[in-house]
């Protein structure tokens, strides 16, 4: 039991499942989805490809950073940080569900699906990971592993990237900046102790900072209309109605959450802007999926 638990902590359970809910969610939006029989199974396929892939890109992620972990009190109790799995056993499982979720997406989808998660695994792991250290520019790099399940899940369900992909990618691209900014905002101590630079301010929490959560929670309100305009979305209907209030009402809590961080600078409204972040991704793809044409 004691082992499972540090497996399921090695693939950052709760983050893995709220990356390929996006994933999922953007399968459901295609046009052919309709078109799928046994949609259950197909759903389950894509969230098992994917929660491998996930998983592997997490475990490459703590194995990498294992004596950056050990330092902060936050990580300091994951399994390799701390020493209850060795390295090669941490590489080992990473290789293996990589590598099968790969496989998983090529074989019972496509392969352009395939293709796009071992590149955002790729980035995710070798890119992004070393440039925490390195510079905050690491956090633009690393929104696009971040984005990627959204093309992930469309390409799935259309086996290409067309309009609709490339908005929700859009969609969760800009998301991350308020979201992953709150994170690294109240752990700024742990993060700055262990070197990592993920603020736009080399400063720290800044004005600059909570300026930046705003212009991008600003932006996300045009994106997610723009379905409505394209056709790929509705609001003649009640549901349609409904998903299209609930995208505006998202996005001014969104955007006043942001708005307050900039005004109060401090630690409980930067945790309040993390969590409302949380709420937000979701709440705008089943908004969407209640309009979808």
């Amino acid at each position: 039991m004691n082992k499972l638990k540090d497996y399921l902590q090695l693939v950052k359970l709760s983050l893995s499942i709220m990356v390929v809910f996006s994933s999922v969610m953007s399968f459901v939006l295609t046009p052919a989805f309709g078109e799928y029989e046994d949609k259950w199974k197909w759903v389950l396929l894509l969230f098992a490809g994917g929660m491998l892939v996930t998983g592997s890109a997490n475990a490459i992620n703590q194995v990498v950073e294992k004596d950056t972990d050990a330092l902060m009190k936050r990580t300091a109790k994951r399994p390799v940080a701390s020493g209850r799995m060795s390295v090669e056993e941490g590489w080992a499982f990473a290789i293996l569900t990589g590598a099968l979720g790969v496989f998983i997406l090529g074989n019972y989808f496509n392969w352009l699906a395939a293709g796009l998660a071992a590149f955002s695994l790729f980035l995710y792991a070798f890119i992004y990971t070393p440039l925490k250290k390195v510079s905050s520019i690491a956090v633009l790099v690393g929104a696009f592993p971040g984005a990627l399940p959204c093309l992930i899940g469309w390409a799935a369900g259309e086996a290409r990237l067309s309009t609709g992909g490339w908005i929700l990618f859009a969609i969760q691209f800009l998301w991350q900046f308020p979201h992953f900014w709150a994170i690294a905002w109240i752990a700024h101590t742990d993060y700055s102790a262990a070197g990592f630079k993920l603020l736009p301010s080399d400063s720290g929490p800044t004005k600059f900072t909570a300026v930046q959560t705003v212009i991008y929670s600003l932006l996300l309100l045009p994106v997610t209309l723009i379905p409505y305009f394209i056709g790929m979305c509705e609001y003649e209907t009640v549901p349609g109605l409904i998903g299209l209030i609930l995208i505006l009402l998202a996005n001014a809590f969104m955007i006043l959450r942001c708005v307050s961080l900039y005004r109060k600078m401090d630690v409980p409204s930067a945790r309040k802007v993390m969590f409302g972040s949380y709420l937000y991704l979701p709440v705008i793809l089943l908004a969407l999926l209640m309009s979808k044409v």
